[in-house]
Order: structure tokens, then sequence, then C-alpha cells
């Protein structure tokens, strides 16, 4: 595999711990690549794989839009740039977005996934709460969850894989070259979810 250089997107939320935890993964797996805070025009075009944190999915919309990454962002994942996405990056991804209270939402996103997410899903911050998942893909070892003001996904097309259930929502995904997922697994010291994103084949 050549060197890889991974980004995260800059914009807003948990940008340094990504960055710590695919730095990480990286070394663990003994790969040759860098990590960058990605958030210009310049970064994106210079990327191997993004990651769309966690934080507020209508700050981020906003300003990706805004500095124009937005649109070369949906044309490289198209063009089969690796992405994971986690809790705001699953919105930021998802095609259908609603929100648990106020229902129906305006906001920038990428709509790249087809999946149909539920915001705040779980309640809101004071309801924030861990869970040990099961996530097959990632092996038998339970992957701790950690929810935060978390999305759900509620519907998704036939292209897309579930990759994990609580209880009967569906809290993880993928479709081709896209993951998106409900948790923060930047807030654990797991680095198993970031080595099975590495390894999905890219358009190099």
């Amino acid at each position: 595999m050549k060197r890889l250089t991974v980004g995260i997107l800059g914009l807003q939320g948990d940008i340094e711990e990504h960055i710590a935890m695919t730095k990480l993964a990286l070394s663990q797996m003994r790969l040759k690549g860098e990590v960058i805070w990605a958030k210009t025009l310049k970064d994106i075009e210079r990327i191997d794989r993004l990651v769309i944190p966690g934080g507020e999915s209508t700050v981020i919309g906003r300003l990706a839009d805004y500095n124009r990454t937005l649109k070369v962002i949906k044309e490289r994942i198209y063009d089969g740039m690796p992405v994971l996405g986690t809790c705001a990056g699953l919105i930021m991804l998802a095609k259908n977005v609603y929100d648990r209270v106020v229902g129906e939402v305006e906001q920038p996103i990428l709509g790249v996934m087809d999946v149909m997410v539920e915001r705040n899903a779980f309640g809101r911050q004071r309801e924030s709460f861990e869970a040990d998942l099961n996530i097959p893909v990632l092996g038998n070892k339970p992957f701790k969850g950690i929810f935060i003001r978390a999305p759900a996904i509620r519907d998704m097309g036939p292209k897309v894989k579930p990759l994990c259930w609580l209880n009967e929502t569906i809290v993880a995904v993928q479709q081709y070259n896209m993951i998106g997922v409900s948790f923060h697994p930047e807030l654990t010291n797991d680095t198993r979810l970031y080595q099975y994103f590495l390894k999905i084949p890219g358009a190099d």
C-alpha cells in the first residue's frame, strides 16, 4: 500500500482526538502515512481518505459550504475516496436527515450515502451513554460505543450494509467506500474501526 495521507475535516468538532487515533492506527498497522488537519480546498485535493468528526453537523455543513470544500468532498467521495463519518459526520453523509424534536431540517449536507438519519435520536447531551457493541467486521471483542447526542439510522437503501445494531436501532453502516457510525470511536483507545477504514480500497 502506498503512503497514505488521511485528512480529518478540521472545521469543527473532535478534530484532535481523531488525528491522534488515526495516527495510532497507522502505527499499529505499520503503514507509512500522515494525518492532516484538512480544512481548505488544497487540503481536500491532496488527501487519500477523509474522516468527518462528530460535533455540530449544521455548523460543519455551513462552514464547508462557505469555504467551498463541501462540493469537492462530495465529488471526491463519488470518485472513490474512502470516508469515515462519526456522529455528526454520519449526518453529513446521509441523503435524508430529520430531527427527533423539530422534524424536517434544512442544513448543508453531502448527501452521498443512501440512508435516512434521525438527529438526536437518543436524546440530548444529558442522555449521553456508553454501550458495548457487537461489530462483526471488527472481530469478536465488543467495541465500546460512546453516544453523545447521537443520531440513528432509520432507513437505508439496498446498497447499504448494516455493520452494527444497538437493540433494534442501526448505529453503523457501510456503502462501498463510505462508513457512517452514530458513536464516537475517537473517545476510546480502540483503533479497530480506524484500521478497518484504512483498509478500504480507494480510487488509487
